[in-house]
């Protein structure tokens, strides 16, 4: 299933490098690996044997409304090659194409509450001092952190959460 995902995604890469549209499809498939994702009903309607071809891609075509021309295709060729259900796996696999042909690491941000777009762009500076590279951005909400946050690049990790400081200190006074 996952070597499917990767090969439709370089084709869909190609095709749009070929029409100098790589950020545009990427911004659709980014949206399509996150509806997809956060969706069970969608899941469930591109998978099922039960509902017709022509309805799951009028329906794709009504949720990702203005989309561009190559995503439609995508879903199209997706249908006829009885691959739809990896619609969500195909974007995300565009992504990470994406993201390596732009020298963009994907940094994932967990904090105790939804990230504002000050604290945005400070992150994304000191991905770029860590790394050296540019970053997309992906912010996981978790409450049981407290506060501050984790900031993972790759395999790279910075834990600055309110948790951990107080695991430490625990384990520091049992010692």
């Amino acid at each position: 299933m996952g070597r499917a995902a990767v090969r439709y995604a370089k084709a869909i890469l190609s095709l749009a490098q070929d029409k100098n549209v790589t950020a545009d499809i990427q911004k659709d498939m980014v949206t399509i690996a996150d509806t997809v994702t956060s969706s069970k009903d969608l899941r469930v309607v591109l998978s099922s044997p039960l509902v017709k071809n022509e309805v799951k891609l009028s329906c794709l075509k009504e949720i990702f409304k203005g989309a561009h021309t190559i995503t439609e295709g995508a879903f199209a060729t997706l249908i006829d090659n009885k691959r739809i259900n990896q619609l969500g796996s195909v974007a995300e696999e565009y992504s990470k194409l994406y993201n390596d042909i732009n020298n963009t690491k994907l940094a994932t941000v967990t904090t105790a509450v939804p990230l504002d777009g000050a604290l945005k762009e400070k992150v994304l500076q000191k991905v770029k001092e860590l790394t050296g590279n540019e970053a997309a951005v992906t912010n996981i909400v978790d409450e049981s952190i407290i506060g501050g946050f984790i900031l993972r690049v790759g395999d790279l990790q910075y834990n600055a959460s309110v948790e951990h400081m107080l695991t430490t200190l625990r384990r520091e006074l049992k010692n």
